[in-house]
């Protein structure tokens, strides 16, 4: 009897082979990932919109300020932030602080360490006027200060036009206007006259503005000699202006009082005008933090937009994940895909949005003759926050669409 064989099977085939897991690779997950940006792009463009605004806002606040606060730097570095004013103490009690004495720049060029010094008085009851005509009410703000004649180099002044008070034209009824005096008086050249207490006075030369002593911008400047003939000046100065050297500032500060008057120091008040740019700037800084804080409601706001879109994109693309789950995409797939689009959105915003407002800052700074400065660090870092943004706003939808089951999805 003859018994037919088994056949032999095949080891190799008999083992089932385990399937493959799906992958995806990175180019095929930034196709997918821009497909329905693509497909939609006036969509992406209006929210990438929102992110964009947000990140330029930030990016102006900030390089502006930037700009502006190296302007500063390089006109402290210019000026200098060795200059002292020394003036008379504000009343505190029942008797009025003792007026500087009428050497009170002597005094101070005497201390040890001193560079120059220059002493101004203001004439109350004096005022200036455009002509005779004006009403005597008029003022218009400005002060007639009696000068001397060394006041230029030691408080950083220029002139504009014309030229200085010197030991002549300092005892005729002459006067160099401050910038803003020569503003609102209308007088634009040197040559002309204004009405200086009752006369006719010529203006000899006009100031550019002076920015660590802006109280002259609003004066009108006559020689001493012509105050103590014309003006019944007392020959007590209101203010003394002194240089000295940057490593000596301090020590001068404190031996000013004591110097300027021995009897009573302590109505002596002594300021540093640089102080007062730096707390400006300090100020600047303040609103700078403020227009950060509205920028970054901005971008949040943009990130909000971002997240509606994502998820109203998963819901009109319901059959596209179904489809993609039903060939192979696994959940992780679907994830990223939406994910990607998410960041790959505020992405764009992000660097249209940095550019935009580099582009603003710059302008800006250069309107105002500023050295364009914007840091490279709120460039790189507004567009990591812009990414770190979206891939915040798209968690939530692109989990939703992970969750969303093959049948469900092709049958909606």
């Amino acid at each position: 009897m003859n018994r037919k064989s088994a056949p032999h099977s095949n080891p190799d085939l008999s083992r089932s082979q385990p399937p493959q897991p799906s992958r995806l690779r990175a180019a095929d997950l930034a196709y997918v990932g821009s497909t329905g940006l693509r497909s939609r792009p006036m969509r992406a463009v209006l929210s990438a919109l929102g992110i964009a605004i947000g990140i330029a806002a930030m990016v102006a606040v900030v390089g502006i300020s930037s700009s502006s606060r190296e302007r500063l730097n390089t006109q402290l570095a210019e000026l200098g932030t060795n200059l002292l004013t020394v003036s008379v103490a504000e009343p505190s009690g029942a008797a009025d602080p003792l007026p500087l004495p009428p050497d009170s720049s002597v005094l101070v060029e005497r201390i040890t360490g001193v560079a120059e010094a220059s002493a101004t008085a203001d004439l109350p009851g004096i005022h200036v006027y455009r002509n005779s005509l004006v009403d005597a009410g008029r003022t218009g703000g400005l002060t007639v200060t009696a000068t001397e004649l060394d006041l230029l180099p030691v408080v950083g002044a220029e002139l504009r036009t014309g030229r200085w008070l010197n030991p002549a034209t300092a005892s005729l009824p002459t006067t160099v206007l401050g910038s803003t005096a020569a503003e609102r008086l209308g007088v634009r050249e040197a040559g002309g006259q204004v009405w200086l207490d009752g006369r006719n006075t010529t203006v000899v030369g006009i100031l550019k503005p002076v920015p660590l002593a802006a109280e002259l911008d609003i004066s009108a400047l006559v020689g001493m000699p012509m105050a103590l003939a014309d003006y019944e000046y007392s020959d007590n100065p209101t203010r003394v202006y002194e240089r000295s050297d940057d490593d000596a500032v301090l020590a001068i500060r404190r031996l000013l009082p004591p110097s300027v008057q021995p009897s009573a120091p302590s109505d002596v008040v002594v300021s540093r005008p640089s102080d007062a740019l730096t707390a400006q700037a300090a100020v600047d800084e303040v609103f700078t933090g403020l227009l950060l804080a509205l920028g970054s409601i901005s971008l949040l706001v943009g990130g909000i937009g971002v997240a509606n879109t994502m998820i109203i994109s998963v819901l009109e693309r319901r059959r596209e994940i179904g489809l993609r789950r039903a060939i192979g995409a696994t959940r992780r797939h679907i994830r990223l895909q939406f994910l990607t689009e998410a960041v790959i959105l505020s992405a764009m915003g992000g660097v249209a949005g940095a550019g935009l407002g580099a582009a603003v800052s710059a302008a800006i700074a250069t309107a105002n003759g500023w050295v364009p400065v914007i840091p490279v660090w709120i460039l790189a870092g507004g567009v990591l926050a812009t990414i770190g943004i979206g891939a915040v706003a798209g968690l939530y939808p692109a989990v939703r669409a992970a969750r969303t089951p093959p049948s469900v999805a092709l049958s909606s």
